[in-house]
């Protein structure tokens, strides 16, 4: 099984950045970043297929880049100007098919937190 383990979560101030990661115990084709906010609604924010295509949730476009470097089958989520409303636990998954739905989810990492301070 697809073993995912994610890094980078932090705690930062509104405006700043972080840098999410993602290692992969093996190659994948189509990956992607969820996440779950302290209400304890899941959603997709970003997913990227083949390394190139990309597609955002609405709330993230602009600020929120998705990129995989296939060679360190690594995934990242460069998040900046951070609002306290991103506040969630960040997870990566392997994607059956492209787009941000949960259920396209494979296999999932453990998650990583992020906290936003207003």
């Amino acid at each position: 099984q697809l073993r995912l383990m994610e890094s980078g979560g932090d705690l930062v101030q509104s405006g700043g950045s972080l840098r999410l990661s993602c290692t992969a115990s093996a190659a994948t084709t189509c990956m992607g970043w969820f996440r779950r906010t302290p209400r304890g609604e899941r959603e997709g924010v970003a997913s990227i297929f083949r390394g190139g295509t990309t597609t955002y949730a609405e709330s993230v476009k602009g600020r929120f880049t998705i990129s995989q470097d296939s060679r360190k089958r690594t995934l990242y989520l460069q998040m900046n100007d951070l609002k306290p409303e991103d506040t969630a636990m960040y997870y990566c998954a392997s994607l059956a098919s492209f787009g941000l739905s949960v259920n396209y989810a494979t296999n999932w990492g453990k998650g990583t937190q992020v906290t936003v301070s207003s």
